[in-house]
């Protein structure tokens, strides 16, 4: 108990970064922004039918609120990332949440599609600067192993539970006040975040990288990433066989290519292609953007399900989420948090898929006559707790390892990964459901002979659609799972060694305590 540190103790304790004594004060305001972010992915789907109403949106065009958003935001999420590395994460998750406030204004103030539309597109902008610059400050302020699990234990319940709240808090905005506080309640987020890191945060020195800005990355990675978003958003809409649709894929495929030859033989890339090709960090990268095409599934269909078969108010399905929440929570906070500095990642990321995967495949046995405590709950509660153990060590060994010069791309990265799953997870999960929908009526419709029977295989056959829908989705959680087994192979944290490494460091192939590069 009273031996000495030995000199290589010594050298790394000296090397250690002194802790930020204001960093859990710096975590609630990035805490807070990325609640803000979270909800507004999920409140505003909520309020559309109100919006469109009131705006004259057509039906055409109605997607555009929710396309306009995601394109800017998945397409610039790289440069963004790049960005705070470049000018400070501090600076730039300021700017990036006053830019959101100023965007949220003009959207809860639009008069017409045009700027319905617009706004939504600058709010995408500046989410795109705002999210990565979160993720990299608490990847560069928190680098003791303990404290790092706690803070992304807490960053990761609401990355996972935000979306749910948004259905609550978008469900009571748009009943009893109206749609435009779905955006106006951005603002005061927004404001008590920027004030807040403008007084508390003080961002580690050193950790910028000062580089030339790559524009030849910038273009391919933001047009190739906005072309495969559109293209499945256009999958969703007009098909997977229609020509524009397989001219994104297409056009998507050649960019991204051209963007990696481009990163390899540049001198200072958008993206290092050690960032990705570290196979701790790709297989996070991968398995994380998998599972994220099962949640989104879980939000689209259930929300159909309570609503249009169940017949729940937006209050009500808003609420019916509240086990998801708590489970994430638990997830997140007790088991992530509790044993990430004592097991390996993979051993929380793996079973948590699992378990969701259970949850998930619950929710293929719904009939129309299901009840909610018997099916639902037990799902949402199982769904959200595995998800919470698998979001937080995931968010963690996303960004550490990395050379701080890189914790801004390595963030964007993350969040790129659960754009382009949501973006898939809508348009695959909707068509299999729409298929299965329509082949079970075109099965079932001739023996109904009176309106109401009409109307009751309508109902099954939608749920038909739902379910199917939903067991591809339980795949997809178990293909993540099995993704963590085969590439995720890091030990668990040292608890003498920081956070943020050099990116020197040589991967040792034994189970070492170690993170390994």
């Amino acid at each position: 108990m009273g031996t000495p540190m030995s000199e290589t103790d010594q050298a790394t304790a000296a090397k250690a970064p002194a802790s930020d004594p204001n960093r859990w004060k710096a975590l609630t305001f990035i805490a807070l922004a990325q609640l803000m972010v979270v909800l507004d992915a999920t409140i505003v789907n909520i309020a559309l039918p109100s919006a469109q109403q009131d705006l004259g949106i057509s039906d055409g065009n109605r997607q555009w609120v929710v396309t306009a958003y995601a394109l800017a935001f998945g397409g610039l999420l790289l440069f963004g990332g790049r960005i705070a590395d470049l000018w400070g994460r501090k600076r730039a998750f300021v700017v990036g949440l006053i830019g959101f406030a100023a965007a949220s204004a003009l959207g809860g103030a639009a008069t017409n599609e045009a700027m319905m539309f617009g706004a939504r597109a600058l709010q995408g902008v500046f989410g795109a600067l705002l999210a990565p610059a979160a993720l990299s400050l608490l990847a560069v302020m928190f680098t003791d192993a303990k404290e790092r699990a706690k803070a992304f234990g807490i960053y990761g319940a609401i990355a996972g539970g935000g979306g749910a709240v948004g259905f609550i808090l978008g469900g009571v905005l748009t009943e009893y006040m109206d749609w435009r506080w779905t955006f106006f309640v951005n603002i005061p987020f927004a404001i008590a975040a920027a004030l807040g890191a403008y007084f508390v945060i003080r961002e580690p020195e050193g950790g910028r990288n000062r580089n030339p800005l790559d524009i030849p990355g910038v273009l391919l990675s933001t047009l190739g990433l906005v072309a495969l978003v559109y293209g499945f958003t256009r999958a969703e809409s007009d098909g997977w066989g229609d020509s524009v649709t397989v001219g994104m894929f297409v056009a998507s495929a050649v960019l991204l290519l051209a963007f990696v030859v481009t990163e390899a033989r540049v001198k200072a890339p958008l993206l290092p292609l050690r960032v990705i090709t570290d196979r701790n960090r790709g297989g996070v990268y991968l398995s994380l953007g998998i599972a994220i095409i099962a949640m989104f599934g879980t939000f689209l269909f259930l929300t159909y399900y309570l609503q249009i078969v169940k017949g729940y108010s937006p209050i009500s399905t808003g609420f019916a989420f509240m086990p998801m929440i708590v489970g994430m929570m638990v997830g997140s906070t007790q088991i992530g948090t509790r044993l990430m500095t004592r097991v390996p990642a993979r051993l929380l990321m793996g079973p948590g898929f699992l378990v969701a995967a259970v949850g998930m495949l619950l929710m293929t046995q719904l009939e129309i006559g299901s009840s909610y405590a018997s099916i639902i709950l037990p799902a949402m509660l199982l769904l959200g707790l595995g998800m919470g153990t698998a979001f937080m060590p995931a968010m963690s060994l996303a960004t550490l390892g990395v050379e701080p010069r890189d914790a801004g791309v390595a963030s964007a990265m993350v969040n790129t990964s659960q754009q382009v799953g949501g973006a898939i997870g809508t348009a695959l999960l909707n068509t299999i459901a729409a298929s299965a929908t329509t082949s079970y009526i075109a099965d079932h419709i001739g023996s109904a002979t009176s309106r109401s029977q009409q109307q009751l295989v309508q109902l099954q056959g939608q749920v038909h659609g739902y379910t199917n829908a939903i067991w591809f989705a339980v795949g997809m959680l178990v293909l993540a799972a099995v993704i963590v087994g085969t590439l995720v192979n890091a030990g668990k944290p040292d608890m003498t060694a920081t956070a943020t490494g050099t990116g020197d460091e040589a991967e040792d192939e034994l189970p070492v305590p170690v993170i390994a590069h």
